[in-house]
């Protein structure tokens, strides 16, 4: 036998009587032998690991108004150019641009010339054509007229009355006066121009009430009723507030959107054609729950959501929609009235795990805007 398999088996015997050993050693008495254990597992097979602790706060939801957010932009309801009637030197031109001016102010007057005796003669005709009717009238009663001679007679006066009342207005015309009240935008003729009918004589802007233009889609047209509220501001910060008046049935045929416009008070001509807009039509009243943007996620279906906490103490997901988005955060509807929000370590915990919920000593309005 070699040498190897001597030492090799003097080896094993020894090692065999070492483990072996601990079968004849007295156990002390008093002292307990304990092996180590696996972790207990639960039924489901899971060992009882500690519950992740997440920090939650109790929500409650408040009644706040869905809404469309639009970008639109001021027009004036109308912008015209007030036009001479009649041919004739400018003699005067009160208004200014900028000028406010009222309904019926004058803004150019054209020289009279020879219009009044042109009326004075019209009513000279007049008077003369009633004598010579009643005249007629007078012989037709002895039988002494035919009745052509009668109807000739009253159409004499009809057509002086007529020719009086036209050099009544072709004097009148010389006065060029605004036919609303608005703002003087520019001006056209000067003292001294020669007026031809159909001149521009000033640009008159209605700037009151205001409209403001915007365009709303084929889904957000269907939401929208006449007579809703609408909110805005400038980009200079100028709150509005205003009406939607009018809502297309005609779609763009290039963008296929459909224009809509609101009517907003500016008795105080503070509000310019041609400003941007941004508004809010506000429709139905939903439960909201304001959050924080942060606390918004994505479920594997790419939905918007957030993660909340059950009555059991399990993690869930709940889609939303937001209806109104600001700076202290954003208004989310879709979820139950009263809610337990996971505000902090949603991240580290999925969906239907069990989790140790930590109330937050904050209020919801400190959470939501952290």
């Amino acid at each position: 036998m070699s040498k190897n398999v001597i030492s090799a088996s003097l080896v094993a015997g020894l090692l065999a009587l070492w483990l072996g050993s601990g079968l004849f050693i007295e156990t002390p008495e008093g002292v307990d032998v304990v092996l180590a254990e696996a972790p207990a597992r639960s039924p489901e097979g899971f060992s009882d690991e500690p519950l992740s602790r997440v920090r939650v706060v109790t929500a409650n939801a408040e009644l706040r108004n869905r809404s469309i957010v639009l970008r639109g932009r001021t027009d004036a309801k109308r912008v015209i150019d007030v036009t001479a009637e009649v041919a004739g030197q400018v003699v005067a031109q009160p208004a200014e641009r900028g000028m406010q001016v009222a309904k019926g102010d004058l803004l150019c007057e054209i020289a009279i010339d020879d219009r009044e005796i042109a009326v004075d003669e019209a009513r000279a005709g007049l008077k003369k054509a009633r004598i010579e009717h009643e005249g007629s009238m007078q012989l037709a009663d002895q039988g002494l007229l035919s009745e052509v001679a009668i109807a000739a007679s009253e159409s004499r006066q009809e057509t002086a009355k007529a020719h009086l009342r036209r050099q009544e207005l072709n004097l009148a015309r010389t006065r060029i006066t605004a036919p609303f009240d608005g703002v003087i935008e520019d001006l056209h003729l000067y003292v001294g121009d020669y007026a031809m009918p159909g001149a521009a004589c000033a640009t008159l802007i209605d700037l009151d009430p205001m409209l403001v233009t915007a365009q709303v889609t084929e889904e957000e047209v269907e939401s929208l009723q006449l007579g809703s509220a609408v909110l805005g501001s400038t980009r200079v910060g100028r709150d509005i507030e205003g009406t939607l008046s009018f809502v297309g049935k005609q779609s763009d045929p290039v963008t296929r959107t459909y224009a809509v416009e609101i009517t907003v008070d500016n008795s105080d001509y503070q509000l310019r054609s041609g400003l941007t807009v941004s508004l809010r039509v506000l429709l139905e009243e939903v439960a909201a729950h304001r959050v924080a943007p942060s606390l918004l996620t994505l479920n594997d279906n790419g939905e918007m959501g957030v993660r909340l906490v059950d009555e059991g103490d399990r993690v869930i997901f709940r889609t939303v929609s937001i209806i109104e988005d600001g700076p202290d955060g954003v208004w989310i509807a879709g979820l139950p009235p009263q809610i337990r929000l996971i505000t902090v370590g949603q991240e580290y915990v999925s969906v239907g795990a069990r989790v140790e919920p930590v109330l937050a000593d904050d209020t919801i309005s400190q959470v939501v805007i952290r």
